[in-house]
């Protein structure tokens, strides 16, 4: 489903998460130090958005996330996320997991992977769980996808006292398609504000098809900015007047290509949501986050269609972002200091993100969105287009979700276990504390409503067998 409404504009947080939608709070205007996404839009032409967010985040030396100088995460960093405010989070999504495993696959071994561990505090919360419930024995390795070598350096730090403790094996990885199969050992993935930093292209719909707005360097302040709302209705978000409605010092302007593209067609027909859009609608679409929620269903368990003696994998996968089960067409922003900057001044030295469509990852997962290439094209499932890596076998998974963070964590017992921290605690103010932090962490005017959480299993549970906490949500196999 596609909302056709546009997206209200949320107030940043205090101590700010990244959710936040809306318009450019401020502009900073200081010359870049990164100059490589000009060089490039200057050598050869405009640039998708796709690749700017690549270049500004993962250059291997002034990436936001590869340089060590930026500090990314926490109060001394550029936002903040839930497993930083309170233990509670990743204790209940331990729980989560440990839950899964009892019913699906009790006694095996199990192995833990996490996409985007930041610093390694969900993961370390997470192990402490499966401690104190007398499982982490079970664990075998902790596979980590991690490509900054800083960040490396201090989830070892973090998590080297479990390794020590209970012989585990830390394994770092480039890419989620270097984790092998593990067959007879159930897989617990989770992947926590992750999909909502892989790159995106902007894509808008026209009389002569779908078109790429790219970025382009030497600003012309006299052009028409094509990010500004038109006068045309349109079926997705479009932008408030003040996104780039005043001069900009930004070495950067979006422009509309002129044609069609191979990879905008692409893109435009990718999933059947899209086809009915009217003229003058913009989508963000993330190729990348389609082909890592394939290998997200291969990991966990999804059983290829050709494999008729079927697999012994088994798992589950929790993920937990910004974003809703629609597509978005204005959710583009930086985040420097806690505040939303303009996403292009300072490349690489802000965060750069885009709201999450868990419907298109549901699709990759499900199997959905190859088939409809299938029915639209004819082509076969096996040779789809390699944008989207469809040439590898399909997998399907079953989903729940998503559902908010609020109810994800009220429905899992956050309430009780703030009473458990609470009788332990040696005083007054940290009771105190501990129950802001929950609330915070449930809040219906922040992040527990914003953050959405879409549960994955395999295999499905038994016929009258729900998936808890997701009682409310529909699932898709």
């Amino acid at each position: 489903m596609v909302d056709p409404s546009p997206s209200s504009v949320t107030p940043v947080e205090k101590n700010h998460s990244r959710y936040n939608q809306g318009v450019l709070s401020q502009r900073i205007f200081f010359p870049p130090t990164f100059n490589r996404p000009t060089r490039i839009a200057k050598a050869n032409g405009p640039i998708s958005f796709a690749h700017y967010m690549h270049l500004c985040l993962s250059h291997p030396t002034e990436g936001y996330y590869m340089n060590p100088s930026n500090a990314v995460f926490g109060s001394k960093g550029d936002f903040i996320t839930s497993p930083d405010i309170s233990q509670l989070f990743g204790e209940l999504v331990a729980v989560w997991f440990m839950s899964r495993y009892l019913e699906a696959a009790r006694d095996k071994a199990m192995r833990l992977v996490e996409l985007g561990p930041g610093r390694g505090t969900l993961m370390d919360d997470m192990l402490r769980t499966l401690s104190q419930l007398r499982s982490l024995d079970k664990v075998k390795h902790v596979h980590l996808v991690e490509t900054s070598s800083a960040l490396r350096k201090t989830q070892e730090q973090r998590l080297r006292f479990w390794a020590e403790k209970s012989h585990l094996k830390l394994v770092w990885h480039d890419s989620i398609d270097d984790i092998p199969a593990a067959e007879d050992t159930y897989t617990m993935l989770v992947a926590h504000e992750f999909f909502d930093a892989l790159p995106v292209h902007l894509i808008e719909k026209t009389h002569q098809g779908w078109n790429e707005v790219l970025i382009s360097s030497a600003p012309d302040l006299a052009a028409k900015n094509v990010l500004r709302p038109s006068s045309s209705s349109s079926a997705l978000d479009l932008p408030s007047p003040a996104v780039l409605s005043s001069p900009s010092t930004s070495h950067f302007r979006p422009v509309l290509s002129e044609t069609s593209s191979p990879i905008s067609t692409l893109l435009g027909s990718s999933s059947s949501r899209f086809l009915s859009l009217p003229i003058g609608s913009r989508i963000e679409v993330s190729p990348v986050g389609y082909r890592i929620a394939r290998k997200v269903g291969k990991l966990i368990g999804g059983r290829p269609d050709s494999d008729e003696e079927g697999r012994k994998e088994l798992g589950s996968a929790l993920i937990i972002d910004y974003g809703g089960d629609r597509a978005y067409g204005n959710s583009f922003r930086a985040f420097k200091d806690h505040k939303i900057v303009d996403p292009f001044h300072r490349p690489g030295q802000c965060d750069l993100t885009a709201n999450v469509d868990f419907a298109y990852l549901k699709e990759a997962m499900t199997d959905l969105l190859s088939a409809h290439f299938v029915n639209t094209y004819g082509w076969s499932r096996h040779l789809a287009p390699t944008a989207f890596d469809s040439h590898l076998p399909c997998y399907s998974a079953t989903t729940y979700g998503p559902i908010t963070q609020h109810d994800f964590l009220m429905r899992m017992g956050i309430g009780k276990r703030v009473e458990d921290l609470q009788s332990k605690a040696t005083s007054e103010g940290r009771k105190t504390t501990v129950e802001n932090d929950a609330k915070r962490l449930v809040d219906l005017t922040g992040m527990g409503k914003e953050y959405k959480v879409l549960g994955v299993v395999s295999p499905p549970p038994a016929a009258g067998h729900m998936v808890w906490p997701f009682v409310e949500a529909e699932k898709t196999s």
